[in-house]
Formats: C-alpha cells, structure tokens, sequence
C-alpha cells in the first residue's frame, strides 16, 4: 500500500499551520515527504514538543479541517514573498536558495502562507485520517553544521481504513527490519568509536556468517573454483593499471604513503586475481580458470548512505573470477546463473527482477571508450540469458566501467530494489593487464574475464536473509540450535552439561540456560531469540534418561532419547531446512 504524496504534502503544510495556531513564535523549517507519510521541522523558543503533545495538536489540526479554509495556489516573486515571511528566517533561508525568480506557494486560512507546488487537492476535508507518529532531532537541511530543529513525522489518507491498514504494514516493515532483528537478536552491532559503517559481528552473527562462508566457499570448490586469499591492500600503480583510479576512485578511501609507495585499501579483489593468474605461464589446458576468495574489502558510502548491514563501508566479499577462451563464455555464464540460483534456492531468498545492465555510450568518463568492446561484451550476455531463457529487463547506463553484467535484484524490507549477486563480462582488464595463454594452435592469445558475486557481499545477503525469514532462520544457519532449559540448576546442571557436550560433539551448537530466572522467563527467552528447539530438563528427563524437546514456532513437547533426538538435527541440518 502506498501513500498519496499529495494528500500528504498537504497535511504536512496543515501541521505547520497547527503548529503557529497552538505555538505562535514557532519558527517553521521544511516539509518533507517519504513512504512512510509526512515530517516537518519546527524551530520551538518556548519548550520542546513530544508525543504526550499529539492529543493537542491532532484537535487542532481537525478543527483547521472543520473551518473548511479555501486552499489557493499561486505564485508570487522572491521579493514579494521574502517580506510576507520575513519572521521566519528557515522559510527565507530557502527562498533565497532558489534559483527560480517566482516561487509557488500554497494559502489557506486568514495569514498561513508555504511553500508548495499545485497539489490539485481543493479541500483540507479531503484529509479524511491523519495520525502523528513520532518526533526527533534534525539538523536544518541535514547537515550537522547546522542547527537542530524538531521533526514531527506523520501520515494521512483518504479514509480510517486505509490509516489503519497502512498501520498494519508499518508494524510487519518494523517486524522484518534487519536492523532490529539484528539488535533483538544479538546478531551484530555497530560503535561510532570503531567507525560509521564498520559493522561488529557478535558471536551469533558470526555463527549465521561461518555457516554461510562454509556452503558457499564448498559450493565453489565443488565447482572447480581455485579458493585464494589476497592482501587487504593494493597499490595505487595496481589501480592505475586496472582503471579503477580513474573511474571508481570516488568510492576508494583516501591512500596512504609508506616507505615510497602508495597503498589503498583495497574495493575489490579482481586486481589482485589477475596477478593471482599471471603467477605462472597458462595454456588452454588451464582455461577456464576459476579463482575465489573470501575477501575483506572497504568501499566509501557517505554517511548519511549507510543503513544497517545493507550498505557499509567495511564488506566481506566471496568474490570469484573466471577466465577463459572466447568459446567457453556462454558455458561459464550458464554455471555462474546456475550457481547463483542455487544459492537462492537453499537459501529461500526471493529475486525481484534480473536485470541487464548495459553501459551508457554517452557517457565517455563512467564507462571505458571502446564501442567495440561494448557491442561484443553485451551481445555474448544478451545470448546466454536468451539461451537460459531468463526473463530479464534491459538497464542502460548501470555497467561497470568495464563491461556489462546480470544482475539479480531483491527488494528490501522498505521497498527498495537493491542489487546482490551479479554476472559481469570484462574484456578490458584482461588486456589492461595483459593477460595471455598459449592456444591449441600454439598462438598467444588474450582471454575474457567473467566476474561473480554468488550471494553479494556478507553484509547485504545477511540483511535480506533476517528480513524475508524475520529472523527465523533455518536450524543449519540458526547461531544457537538447541537451548538446554533446567528447570533446577542445580538438580539437573550435570544431566543437562552432559546432553550440551554430546550435541557439541556432533557439531550441534547448544546453549545451557542454568540463569536463576523462573522457567517461564527461560521459555520466553528461548521463544524470543528464535532458536530452533527447546529442551527442559527436569526430574522426569534425568531419572529416564530421556529429553523433552519443543520446536520453534510449535506448542506440543515430545519426550525422546538423546541418540533419536541428533538424529533428527542431523537430518534436517544435512538437508538445510
């Protein structure tokens, strides 16, 4: 369900006039609208506003509704307009920013006056449900330069119904945010004394992590990739050569100078796979060949781009490289969407679209000139997606400086399309760095590059994983497995360590609750942290020798013997469910 823009920069602009009716020397910042409904800022001399004010200025607000004010649109010049808000120097402040000689505005009511475009809405009373939501701090035009002014967030729409069921998605967005699951769920944090986007792995968000690397980097040897580990660091002749100086430099932390070199941490690691291939003399024999890596890498994201683990400036990164013959392109192009929908499928991560991205040939500086390069690189992966009969949706403009990819996209929790794994077709980095072998004909030759991104980087396919499971991972992927509940520490602590330690040596990760809460506080815990099964250890269990367990998400208990009960965990782990 999505909100009416419109509707909603209206009553952004009928908060504002709500504001001055109740609180006279408020001082008015600006209107803003996103998919979540309306925010405007306030500049408040007498006191601050909270939620305990809502009551009051909802009232308002319908009784500016009930006065049924006559909206008008029109345009007025920058001078004319400067004098009529001259008290509100937020308002002035933009006015002066524009660059437009005569600015809209929107009137209703006997003195309120903003700035707006025609929103072709006659009527306050066509606002039928409006609802504040929450406040917080924001700095005047987002900048922490500036001031900070108090936002006050809203929405509103066309009937009751339609606030309330938006409400309704609101909560299950709240639920599925991979930024609380993350906290509630003790997967990983971040600290501003580390770093903005350096994400901290705690001990489940490293189990979740391990799990995962280990499927993947399996997956890839099955498949005959060569598993390498390159430095973090490479240096800036290393860039000049590949192009990335030139055309990704932007998202590069700055370099460092040491002992006469210049060093960068690294954003990607094909650079560094590519001297990984020329290390030693290749013949067609050795072609294709796959090399991966389990790679750390950092990428600059301005600040105010960083969002929970889907964008971070540090990334982890099972990164892979094929090169081959040009015969053999349209073969490894089907094994890489071959691997990649394997990966969705064990995973149960929904795709949203596969797009081609294709390179602009405007645009001479994002994109290596070579138009030859371009129409041979594009055409080869237009036919493997044919080939694999794939529906897919052309992109111009979203290549790589150095060829065109595939790109699998998924939709976030707030409903943005994000890209994760990718196909890009390179011919430029392997002559760049005059990559060679020796053909069956004996000739020297220059062979293609394909690059792979399975899952994406950690960070993001972690992010969509708690967010289309709500945290409800799979028993394999779940950092705790089994919780050992006692319902006497010290009655049944010995019998419980006993079980704990025969699941740990099947490899099964356990956790003993011996706290000194009550048992319904234990079952609560385990309920709320998601963990797959549940065992309570009482007298019963210790006298029999037996296990009462419980699953996730179920509410009978079944009573079975510790060998019957790793057998199932087995079972379901080696089947990935």
């Amino acid at each position: 369900m999505e909100i009416n823009k419109n509707l909603n920069k209206l009553a952004s602009l009928l908060l504002a006039k709500s504001i001055k009716d109740l609180y006279p020397d408020a001082l008015l910042g600006e209107s803003k609208i996103n998919e979540d409904g309306f925010a405007y800022s306030f500049k408040f001399n007498e006191k601050n506003i909270g939620a305990n004010d809502f009551n009051k200025i909802k009232k308002q607000m319908q009784k500016n509704i009930d006065r049924a004010y006559a909206i008008k649109y029109e345009s007025m010049s920058k001078d004319e307009l400067l004098k009529v808000i001259a008290n509100d120097k937020y308002k002035c402040e933009l006015i002066n920013d524009s660059k437009e000689d005569s600015i809209s505005v929107c009137k209703f009511g006997s003195d309120f006056i903003d700035l707006c475009e025609n929103l072709k809405i006659e009527k306050l009373s066509s606002i039928k449900a409006i609802d504040l939501v929450n406040v917080s701090g924001y700095y005047w035009k987002g900048s922490s330069e500036n001031e900070q002014l108090l936002m006050i967030h809203g929405m509103a729409f066309e009937s009751s119904n339609a606030l309330e069921e938006f409400k309704k998605q609101l909560a299950e967005h709240a639920e599925r945010d991979h930024r609380k699951i993350g906290k509630d769920l003790e997967i990983f944090t971040f600290d501003d004394i580390i770093g903005q986007g350096l994400p901290i792995w705690l001990p489940n968000g490293e189990a979740i992590k391990y799990e995962i690397e280990s499927y993947v980097l399996k997956t890839l040897r099955f498949n005959n990739y060569h598993i390498v580990s390159t430095p973090v660091l490479g240096s800036k002749r290393l860039y000049e050569t590949s192009g990335h100086w030139d055309h990704y430099r932007e998202n590069m932390f700055s370099p460092v100078e040491i002992d006469n070199e210049t060093l960068v941490l690294r954003p990607m690691t094909c650079p560094h796979h590519l001297t990984v291939y020329k290390s030693s003399p290749k013949s067609y024999r050795d072609l294709p060949y796959r090399i991966g890596e389990l790679a750390v890498l950092h990428r600059y994201e301005a600040s105010g781009g960083l969002i929970g683990l889907e964008r971070v400036r540090q990334l982890q990164l099972i990164d892979t490289h094929t090169i081959c013959s040009p015969d053999q392109v349209k073969a490894e192009i089907k094994n890489c969407y071959k691997i990649i929908k394997e990966m969705y499928a064990t995973f149960g991560i929904a795709i949203h679209a596969i797009d081609l991205s294709l390179h602009d040939p405007k645009n001479k500086e994002k994109f290596f000139d070579n138009p030859k390069m371009w129409k041979d690189a594009e055409k080869q992966l237009r036919s493997a997606l044919k080939t694999l009969k794939v529906d897919y949706r052309e992109v111009v403009g979203e290549a790589a400086f150095y060829g065109p990819k595939i790109d699998f996209q998924v939709k976030t929790n707030l409903g943005k399309i994000i890209t994760v794994s990718t196909i890009q077709l390179d011919f430029l980095l392997p002559e760049r760095f005059k990559l060679q072998y020796k053909d069956s004909d004996g000739q020297i030759k220059q062979p293609i590059m394909i690059h792979l991104g399975t899952i994406g980087t950690l960070e993001r396919w972690i992010s969509v994983l708690l967010e289309q499971t709500k945290g409800i991972l799979p028993l394999w992927l779940s950092p705790n497995q089994v919780d050992i509940i006692l319902v006497d520490n010290n009655k049944h602590k010995k019998y419980g360590e006993k079980i704990a330690l025969a699941l740990r040596k099947h490899g099964i990760r356990v956790y003993v609750d011996n706290s000194d809460e009550r048992l319904s506080k234990k079952i609560f815990y385990a309920q709320t942290h998601k963990i797959p099964y549940q065992i309570v250890i009482g007298d019963n269990e210790v006298e029999n020798k037996t296990i009462s367990y419980r699953e996730y998400g179920k509410q009978e208990s079944n009573n079975i013997k510790l060998p019957a009960f790793i057998k199932i965990l087995k079972n379901r782990i080696k089947a990935k469910n």
